[in-house]
């Protein structure tokens, strides 16, 4: 039986590859076992790899990585599809493609039809679904995570970018290489929280917010500076892309409450005197960030500041209460906000 991983998700495969060679025996002597081809392999390497048997070890690990996406010809898919049924039982085949394939694509079909394959296609999480990838993926490391925090950790590092023309669709091609990145970013993040936690505790919106908060304000700076500069297109712009990528609405409210907070502490302490230095001791935070916030706090009077954390409380109040849909409220919020003076 061959196996077929194709999509944009490359991190997912290679966890699951790795989860299915580990199950195959000792790591050390599959290694020796294992034949790596790329898009250039004939089909007479193909097959001199799958026909060789395996030494000292229970099976042979042939990784084919971008071969169908390089449409072979169509000789080499005649002798490939003739040669597949017959595939050595010692022999693991493993095709590993980065883009997703067609439903139609001539391998999907051999698999489905004759049953001497297995397909799984590898899509990139967004929204909901890259929260549940969080959740599982630090159960899987023997942690816990509120739903909270799942959200504000996927949202921190959830691209930013816009969408292409017509927006994401079923159809949409659309691809981005931070995509694939974030996944390990993810990973990685989860690592370091479950690390700091401990094994069988609860990570909560507090640990991500002490560990992870980089690309999280990174994105809410920028959103903020449109917003600052009356930049109507650009504040859309930005605050849509998160909508879109599926920031969930009550991350994106915390998000301006804490970034609006800030800026109101900025802009009395800037008032008062202080500089950059003096804002990022008394706010306790980074120094690069207190520049941020000085900087950003100087597009707004301490009367305005105050006006727009009034109207976030607000907005808190007629969420909780139904009296308000909150990502409604907050549309109008960022079109109220480049549209004052």
């Amino acid at each position: 039986m061959f196996h077929l991983f194709h999509g944009q998700d490359a991190y997912s495969q290679r966890e699951t590859l790795a989860a299915m060679l580990a199950k195959e025996g000792d790591a050390d002597m599959l290694s020796l076992n294992t034949t790596r081809l790329d898009s250039r392999a004939s089909f007479a390497e193909l097959q001199a790899a799958c026909d060789a048997m395996p030494f000292l070890s229970r099976v042979r690990v042939v990784l084919v990585e971008g071969l169908l996406a390089a449409v072979p010809d169509k000789a080499f898919m005649e002798k490939l599809a003739a040669y597949l049924p017959n595939l050595p039982t010692t022999t693991r085949l493993i095709f590993l493609e980065s883009q997703a394939l067609p439903d139609n694509h001539r391998l999907i079909r051999l698999a489905a039809e004759q049953k001497i394959g297995y397909v799984k296609k590898f899509d990139l999480p967004r929204g909901p679904e890259l929260e549940r990838w969080a959740r599982a993926h630090v159960e899987a490391r023997g942690g816990h995570i509120t739903p909270q925090a799942a959200g504000l950790l996927a949202a921190n590092v959830a691209p930013l970018f816009p969408p292409p023309p017509g927006g994401f669709g079923a159809s949409s091609s659309h691809t981005s290489k931070e995509n694939v990145a974030d996944l390990s970013l993810l990973g990685n993040e989860i690592e370091k929280l479950v690390l700091y936690k401990g094994l069988g505790e609860t990570i909560d919106v507090a640990d991500v917010e002490l560990l992870s908060p980089y690309a999280a304000e990174a994105a809410i700076f920028d959103l903020v500076d449109a917003l600052g500069n009356r930049q109507a297109a650009r504040a859309a712009e930005l605050f849509q892309a998160k909508v879109v990528a599926g920031a969930d609405p009550f991350y994106l409210f915390s998000m301006f409450i804490r970034q609006f907070r800030l800026l109101l502490q900025a802009r009395a302490l800037l008032d008062a005197g202080e500089r950059a230095a003096g804002i990022a001791e008394q706010l306790k935070q980074r120094p690069f960030v207190a520049d941020k916030l000085a900087r950003q706090a100087r597009n707004y009077t301490l009367p305005q500041l105050e006006a727009i954390y009034r109207r976030l409380l607000e907005i808190d109040v007629e969420a909780k209460t139904g009296k308000a849909e909150l990502l409604t409220a907050l549309y109008l919020l960022v079109g109220g906000l480049t549209g004052e003076e």
